[in-house]
Parts: structure tokens; C-alpha cells; sequence
């Protein structure tokens, strides 16, 4: 059931809301880590809607919260497009990148893939695995070796191959959180020595709601993030994390991971999205 199902029901049947009502439909954004900024925007406004207009109102009230930037794909008509995909371990970040190189083949271009995440053995095993299944190439580095290293390599493979796209995995988890983004900073500073890096993605578990909003804020601050991908996102529930990013960070969604195979990978659409909240 959508957040606003409850909403849309009653002001229809009856064109009455008492406090208590408006306090329930409070607490359930907020249990839907909209946020307390945004739900407060979003009761505010409700209160206006009428009966007679209640869904469309709604429609485009919740349509105005999302980022009106470009959701295309940032690419290089030139020659070779670099993505590098961001985020915190336990995101889904390390499968993400497999599910866009596999979409991206889909479409007909050519991939590669660098194992960045080098501090952490089972994201380079996973990714060769990924690889060898949906026979895309991996470069790789030795355990522990320095992830600016393999991206850099991975660059210089890529242009030697002539690929399309170069996605490169990085490393979601360092002592602590300064060291992180420097590793970020440092892996984009290496890559553009060789070719620019046209854009930097960042996952983001849905259902790690406001916590997911913290990490988009801060790695907003070290990387220039140009689109978010969202991991196990659903039209109800933990959903309203993606209209709390997109209103704080006006940072555009651009693709959602909704299962486990290769295909389960998609562009997010707002207008199925925002009809999730209501339905």
C-alpha cells in the first residue's frame, strides 16, 4: 500500500480529517524516512488538497519534491565514458556496477570493469564472478593493493581495447571516513591523468532510510556525485528515502536495483514511482 493510499481514501469517502488524522499520516511519512523537513512540507501542502482532486494534487505535490536535473546518463560522444560507482560496503554498491555493465551491454556498447574495492577480497571475487557470467572483463589487482593503481590500469586497458564504458568499482569501506573520501578523491584525481571521469554514481540502500540520506550528504561533500542508484526501493515502506534525497541533495535518481539477477536493473521513473506512494 502506498503512503498516501490512507490519505486519498478517507478525504474522498468522507472530506473530513481531524488531528488525529493528520498526526497518523505525520507519523507514517516520518516511519517512511521522508524525513521530519519534508513531511512537514508535504502535511502543510496536503491540507490544501481538496477532495474532488485529491490524487492529482497529491501527484503533483510529491512530483515537485523530486530533482528536476537530467537523469540521462552522463557520456563521452568522443571515445570512452568513465563511470566510477561510490558507496558505503553492504549497499549493494559492488553488484550495482555488474548490473549496469550488464545493461549497458544489453544496449549493444562495450564494457569493462575495475575491481577498485582491493580492501576487500569477496567484492574482487564477486566481481570476476559477475564478470565471467555475464562476460564482461574485470581488471584486477593484488589484495590490499592500491585502488587508484587498478583504476588507473583498468584506463589505460580500456583505451587499448577501444571499449565504450569503464565502470569502476571503489572502495566502500577504510578506517574511517576521512580516509575514504580521500581514497575517492585520489582514485578520480589518477583516472583523469588518462581520461576524464564523466560520472560518479553513488548507491544507496533504500532501506536504510534517513541513514541513507547522511551517507548521500557526505559523500556529496568529497566527489562530485551526478546520480544515485537506489537498492531495494519499493513504491511504499521505506520508499519515501528517494523523494527525501532528491529534495535535500537535488541529486537525481537515475537507476533502481530491485532484485538479484543481472536484470533486475532499471531506470527509475518518477512518474511510477510517485504513483507507488499513492496507490
Amino acid at each position: 500500500m502506498g503512503l498516501f493510499s490512507k490519505f486519498i481514501a478517507k478525504i474522498k469517502g468522507t472530506n473530513s480529517f481531524s488531528p488525529a488524522d493528520w498526526q497518523e499520516l505525520e507519523q507514517e511519512l516520518l516511519a517512511s524516512d521522508l524525513g521530519p523537513t519534508l513531511t512537514r512540507t508535504l502535511i502543510e501542502q496536503a491540507k490544501k488538497v481538496k477532495s474532488e482532486d485529491a490524487e492529482s494534487a497529491l501527484s503533483q505535490i510529491l512530483t515537485e519534491q523530486l530533482s528536476s536535473r537530467s537523469r540521462d546518463s552522463l557520456v563521452n560522444p568522443n571515445g570512452l565514458t568513465v563511470v566510477m560507482v561510490v558507496g558505503v560496503n553492504g549497499t549493494g554498491k559492488t553488484t550495482s556496477v555488474a548490473k549496469l555493465a550488464s545493461t549497458i551491454k544489453s544496449a549493444g556498447s562495450t564494457v569493462l570493469i575495475a575491481a577498485g574495492d582491493t580492501f576487500r577480497a569477496a567484492a574482487v571475487d564477486q566481481l570476476q564472478t559477475w564478470g565471467d557470467r555475464i562476460g564482461i572483463p574485470v581488471v584486477c589487482g593484488k589484495a590490499n593493493s592500491d585502488p587508484a593503481s587498478v583504476a588507473f590500469d583498468a584506463t589505460q586497458e580500456a583505451k587499448r581495447l577501444g571499449v565504450d564504458y569503464l565502470l569502476i568499482d571503489t572502495a566502500g569501506r577504510l578506517h574511517n571516513k576521512n580516509d575514504l573520501m580521500a581514497e575517492l578523491e585520489k582514485v578520480k584525481r589518477v583516472v583523469e591523468k588518462t581520461s576524464p571521469v564523466n560520472e560518479v554514481l553513488l548507491v544507496i540502500d533504500a532501506t536504510t532510510g534517513q541513514n541513507g540520506l547522511s551517507q548521500a550528504t557526505l559523500f556529496t561533500e568529497s566527489v562530485t556525485v551526478t546520480g544515485i542508484i537506489v537498492t531495494k526501493l519499493d513504491g511504499s515502506a521505506k520508499g519515501g528515502v528517494a523523494l527525501a534525497i532528491e529534495k535535500e541533495l537535488d541529486i537525481p535518481i537515475k537507476w533502481v536495483g530491485t532484485g538479484e539477477s543481472h536484470t533486475d536493473f532499471a531506470r527509475f521513473e518518477p512518474a511510477s514511482y510517485i504513483a507507488g506512494l499513492l496507490s
